[in-house]
């Protein structure tokens, strides 16, 4: 497997962390990761579990001002599967924004903010396999959105991690509880820039 990924939608160069089970990309605005068996981002608030072991594929933002966004497809098996769009700053602060397997064997999203330790937020069900998901930066302030066709986008969180001086942004699969899961980024989209309002639908 190559160290780096080049798609044309991307300013930078995709560097991979943690081993992948497989990778594929059309060089354009498509990746497809693949995650094996229980691999995980999460530090459990109860101390009882803490995981950085599913692969991530993170490129750095040339630009403070930006969105990253990208149609999430997994192809669920098992509880906490999941495809997400992830910002690392270093192994202690980190974020992602799922689609993810819930419990209820139900697509839901679920939003992870770590500073130390992780705070795990269940959001609303999803129907079917798929959702437009979307990570915007300005500076230090950070936001995940979701979108139903790409259109109209709704606020999942607003948060910040502190200093990002040096971030990287990008995509995650895992797969804490089962044998492998695989997740495909397609329609992906870089754009500096900055929002006019953070909550209503840009």
């Amino acid at each position: 497997m190559m160290d780096t990924v080049n798609l044309s939608a991307l300013p930078t160069a995709l560097t991979w962390k943690n081993r992948l089970e497989l990778s594929d990309t059309d060089g354009v605005h498509t990746l497809i990761m693949a995650a094996g068996p229980q691999t995980d981002w999460f530090y459990d608030p109860a101390g009882r579990k803490y995981s950085s072991d599913a692969p991530l594929a993170l490129f750095a933002p040339p630009d403070e001002k930006c969105l990253l966004s990208a149609k999430v497809t997994v192809g669920f098996t098992s509880t906490f599967d999941a495809g997400a769009l992830f910002i690392y700053a270093d192994e202690k602060r980190w974020a992602k924004l799922c689609l993810e397997y819930a419990p209820t064997r139900k697509a839901m999203l679920v939003s992870v903010v770590t500073r130390g330790t992780s705070d795990d937020c269940n959001s609303v069900y999803i129907d079917g396999t798929s959702i437009y998901l979307r990570l915007y930066r300005e500076g230090d302030r950070l936001a995940f959105h979701y979108s139903e066709d790409g259109g109209y986008w709704h606020m999942v969180r607003h948060f910040t991690m502190g200093d990002l001086h040096n971030v990287g942004i990008g995509f995650s699969v895992q797969a804490p509880t089962g044998e492998g899961c695989r997740a495909e980024f397609s329609e992906i989209t870089y754009r500096p820039g900055e929002l006019s309002d953070i909550r209503n639908g840009e």
